[in-house]
């Protein structure tokens, strides 16, 4: 299928169809004439790609766990790569909810402190 379709099956831009193209996350074949064709593989792709980025997760850790794929299924395995961007994700959540539970007591403390 041509860019405009895989767009429409995608539910993404022919922009950002063009921009995972040049991240080196998707990699559709090219006609003589330069024209990209889309399978229904890169259809996949795409999707896992929207579904991790909705998650929260960079494209750089997307590009790592990529390969966790399982053909022909949004499911993925766990891979090395996988549980290792799961780990840093949770650390830097960890971190996140550390500093806001701070802040939370700081700022309770302030009312505490007025009546």
């Amino acid at each position: 299928m041509q860019i405009g379709e895989a767009s429409r099956r995608c539910g993404v831009s022919v922009r950002m169809l063009r921009y995972y193209e040049g991240q080196g996350l998707l990699q559709p074949v090219r006609k003589a004439s330069g024209y990209r064709v889309y399978g229904d593989t890169d259809v996949e792709i795409v999707k896992r790609i929207t579904m991790l980025s909705a998650a929260g997760l960079t494209l750089e850790a997307i590009r790592q766990i990529l390969p966790c794929a399982r053909p022909g299924s949004l499911s993925f395995r766990p891979c090395a790569e996988f549980k290792d961007g799961v780990r840093r994700k949770l650390a830097e959540l960890d971190g996140q909810i550390g500093t806001l539970s701070e802040s939370r007591r700081l700022l309770s403390g302030y009312l505490a402190g007025s009546d």
